[in-house]
């Protein structure tokens, strides 16, 4: 069969509009044949990130206008290949990160946005540290660059993003103080995490206790009020990351404004002379030079998926929902009540 004639039927998720995670919209349609350097690949697993949960409030810095189909990443099979694609990638798996648009059965994609899955390793497992994995990937080893020897604390450390920062971290020698809820303190103690309760009032103390001289790094994906907080627990030296606002994701107002001025509060402080240094990641940096940016994305995905297949990263799979019940997957995720990441598969 000539695979640039081929078109595919796909069962979408659509987000309507703001809505609550029940409102979600199935459809169908036909995508076209393959472009020249697109491929079609097939959903074998996609999940719910905390992207997902802002563009539902309409709250995602830069999310395109409703109707549109979430999904920030992918792990599927290519069934066909358009012109001046290597048709050898049909019937081999891959993931991508695509910010939107993998809520669906099939997709078309630039086949160089496509990175190689290793043989083995489960799919579901796979898709819980693709956004994840890059982002935990360079908040430590780009944004941060902390070195064997260090501590950091990790908010949130029981989420998608940090539980894989908080697997990196261990493998890379550094030592880890996470937040979370106590129900979700064992399984962090389980990571190499020491545990502190992000309801208790004096929280930033008890991480001063733990950490008397300061800490290497802290990963601060809440911001709000406790950034400074954040920004106090560094040592000389140390680097406060803010990768996230979800403290005023429920804010009425222009979604972009707590980001910017977050942004603008990092750049204030980063010109302090007082030896310690703050930023906001953003994982599009760069794209703009989108040949660099690839390559930066598939070498550091690929780090990551290769210790997922050496045993040293275990995947956090919070839950398997079928494409049908995305409105429950994103609703499970809403709930703060899992930890890691909550996937979804294909329909049986």
């Amino acid at each position: 069969m000539d695979n640039t004639t081929v078109t595919t039927r796909t069962i979408e998720i659509v987000l309507p509009g703001k809505v609550e995670s029940s409102g979600l919209q199935v459809h169908s349609r036909e995508l076209p044949a393959p472009a020249e350097g697109q491929a079609v690949l097939r959903m074998d697993a996609t999940g719910v990130s905390f992207a997902e949960q802002q563009m539902r409030l309409g709250k995602y810095y830069d999310q395109p206008p409703f109707p549109f189909v979430p999904g920030y990443d992918v792990v599927g099979t290519v069934t066909a290949a358009g012109p001046e694609v290597d048709p050898a990638l049909v019937g081999r798996r891959f993931a991508a990160v695509t910010k939107i648009g993998s809520w669906a059965s099939h997709q078309l994609l630039d086949a160089a946005d496509l990175v190689p899955m290793p043989d083995g390793v489960d799919t579901a497992e796979a898709e819980s540290v693709v956004v994840n994995g890059i982002t935990a990937w360079q908040l430590l080893h780009r944004s941060a660059r902390v070195h064997s020897g260090g501590t950091i604390v990790v908010l949130g450390a029981n989420g998608g993003v940090g539980t894989t920062l908080v697997q990196l971290a261990r493998h890379a020698g550094i030592t880890v103080i996470g937040t979370a809820s106590p129900r979700h303190h064992a399984a962090l103690r389980e990571l190499g995490a020491t545990p502190v309760d992000y309801r208790d009032p004096e929280m930033y103390q008890r991480i001063r206790e733990l950490a008397p001289d300061g800490v290497d790094a802290v990963f601060d994906h809440v911001g709000g009020a406790g950034i400074v907080e954040s920004w106090r627990l560094l040592r000389r030296g140390g680097t406060l990351v803010s990768y996230g606002t979800a403290a005023t994701k429920d804010n009425e107002g222009n979604s972009r404004l707590p980001v910017l001025k977050m942004i603008a509060r990092l750049m204030a402080w980063h010109l302090l002379p007082n030896g310690r240094s703050a930023r906001f990641y953003n994982f599009w940096a760069g794209r703009r030079r989108l040949g660099s940016f690839r390559d930066r994305l598939r070498a550091d995905l690929t780090s990551v998926l290769t210790l997922l297949a050496d045993g040293v990263l275990t995947a956090q799979v919070a839950a398997r929902l079928p494409l049908s019940e995305a409105g429950s997957a994103l609703a499970l995720a809403e709930s703060r009540t899992v930890i890691g990441k909550v996937v979804i598969v294909p329909d049986a």
